[in-house]
């Protein structure tokens, strides 16, 4: 007898087609046999030796959060509610360019100190590998062999393969040291990685030019993976930055996948068509083009990021040293604030758009959930001071969310055929983002319940079908007989997200069950003890 039955669900199958009464069964881990309408037809009812009622309910394959940073999140909370509660079974990480592998000693300790405000610094982590093959190997014993609670796939970080071949130098790299990257994409695609990131206004990806990451986007696309970049401008310039991304994977025959893909400052208002008409001009034309977005206007990154990429050169201690110096806190702060860093995406400093998310150093807990300018004033000083005085004394760890969204943006972008739900989900800090929480339930309840901008089949394809397709994933994405079982339940009147912005951490509601290899992660609304997620490595080609 079959291990689960899930009697009268209304099956939303992630292809983008009309809903349908079914019920579904899985055995092995597997959808073994998909009945519809079998209340209404009188036929023999499938029987398992559990069952569970789903009426009332949406059955639709587990949601793929294109864009995560769980690297470390994975491998140190066994619950990891943040996102089995959303529904998520599978995460992409290694993202923007910068995460924990290929590393050697000397790297590894660079890119700790250097996305700390992502991460953590992973006190708490045993880092017993330094390949990516390693890492993923890791991934898939998780607590105790057990493995992990969500599935994980993993993009080579661009950025941090060039911090091991050529450093934190802003120069070009040597023929030498480009053929030393181009191998080491290689063996991280060997050894099971999807694709390559990139965090182009992070250092040091950021000072690799277009020939440099038209080589590897070669490489990428000699193994069937895909390009994901955090491109050079999401504020003055964005469209140039999208175009460029465009035209160096279509030189490299590879394909492209922008990561939260939005336009943001007050540069971009209302300037989203512009964008989707440039992506529907290269898709037309064959381009192989996807995006991911969350569905929020604040944007979240590190304070450190913000700072010109000259400031940034040579690593974390540099920068201190840096901002240190009075004269050069100077030339930063008049980058900043008058020029327009480009690690601020070429637009002038506006402090009141800087909420401070999360510090390291819970001495300055204070700071947290104010804005850079609302701390400087009861500071009674400049916002450039309390800034510096946060990044010296925090040494690089704060987090901030980054007020320079559009709603109509958001809106428009995520209509468009070639897009996918990513959280860009940053775990750390007393005030996280609420994508973190609730990127996936808002999707479902305010964009497709109160607002009517995608339906609900719609939204299903844009969060499970379409994202596997990119990664390659052939049993993934669909509720189809022989499919993984992957699932997840949900209320289409309820479902709503918990986290607010006051209370980032607050769980979803109307999504009481989801399974991972057909067994029960989360079951009437509580997280279970299993562990069930493993590394999705890359299909051979």
């Amino acid at each position: 007898m079959e291990q689960l039955v899930i009697r009268d669900a209304d099956v939303v199958d992630g292809s983008g087609e009309p809903s349908y009464r079914a019920d579904v069964v899985v055995d092995g881990g597997r959808i073994v046999s998909i009945v519809k309408e079998a209340a209404a037809a009188g036929c023999q009812r499938p029987r398992a030796r559990r069952e569970l009622d789903a009426e009332g309910l949406v059955l639709s394959p587990g949601f793929i959060d294109m864009h995560a940073h769980s690297d470390l999140a994975l491998l140190r909370d066994p619950d990891h509610s943040a996102k089995l509660a959303q529904g998520v079974t599978l995460e992409v990480i290694g993202q923007d360019g910068l995460s924990y592998a290929p590393v050697d000693d000397r790297t590894l300790e660079e890119v700790r100190r250097a996305i700390t405000g992502w991460n953590g610094y992973g006190d708490d982590i045993g880092f017993d590998w330094r390949t990516v093959g390693e890492y993923l190997d890791r991934l898939d014993h998780g607590f105790d062999g057990r493995g992990i609670a969500v599935n994980a796939a993993y993009l080579i970080p661009q950025g941090t393969v060039r911090a091991l071949a050529v450093g934190w130098e802003d120069r070009p790299a040597s023929p030498e040291e480009l053929g030393r990257m181009r191998q080491l994409v290689a063996e991280g695609l060997e050894q099971g990685a999807v694709g390559l990131s990139s965090g182009l206004t992070y250092t040091p990806g950021m000072y690799a030019g277009g020939a440099e990451l038209t080589e590897l986007c070669r490489v990428v696309a000699s193994y069937g993976g895909y390009y994901c970049p955090h491109h050079r401008s999401y504020g003055a310039g964005a469209l140039e930055a999208y175009a460029e991304m465009v035209a160096l994977t279509r030189e490299a025959g590879c394909p492209l996948h922008l990561a939260h893909a939005t336009m943001n400052f007050g540069v971009n208002e209302g300037r989203a068509p512009e964008l989707l008409a440039l992506l529907d001009r290269a898709l037309d034309s064959g381009a192989d083009i996807t995006l991911d977005t969350y569905p929020y206007t604040p944007g979240c990154t590190t304070l450190a990021a913000l700072l010109p990429s000259w400031a940034s050169e040579g690593g974390p201690e540099e920068i201190l040293a840096r901002l240190t110096d009075p004269a050069t806190a100077e030339r930063i702060r008049h980058d900043l604030e008058v020029t327009g860093s480009d690690g601020c995406h070429g637009v002038p400093m506006e402090w009141e758009t800087i909420e401070i998310a999360g510090v390291s150093d819970p001495a300055l807990d204070d700071f947290v959930g104010r804005t850079v300018r609302e701390s400087a004033a009861l500071l009674g000083e400049s916002p450039w001071t309390t800034a510096r005085r946060l990044l010296v004394e925090d040494r690089l760890g704060t987090t901030i969310l980054q007020h320079v969204g559009h709603e109509d943006n958001v809106r428009t972008i995520m209509r468009h055929r070639a897009h996918t739900g990513g959280s860009d989900g940053i775990l750390q800090g007393t005030k996280p983002h609420p994508r973190a929480y609730g990127t996936f339930p808002r999707y479902l309840g305010h964009y497709v319940r109160e607002l009517g901008v995608l339906t609900l089949e719609e939204c299903v394809a844009h969060l499970t079908a379409r994202p596997a397709a990119r990664l390659r994933l052939p049993d993934r994405g669909l509720v189809r007989e022989g499919h993984r079982a992957d699932l997840v339940l949900f209320d289409p009147a309820t479902v709503a997200p918990g986290a607010t912005f006051a209370e980032p951490r607050t769980l979803p509601t109307g999504i009481p069950y989801v399974l991972i290899d057909g067994r029960y992660a989360v079951e009437d609304g509580r997280r279970t003890d299993v562990l069930a997620g493993r590394s999705v490595r890359r299909t051979p080609v």
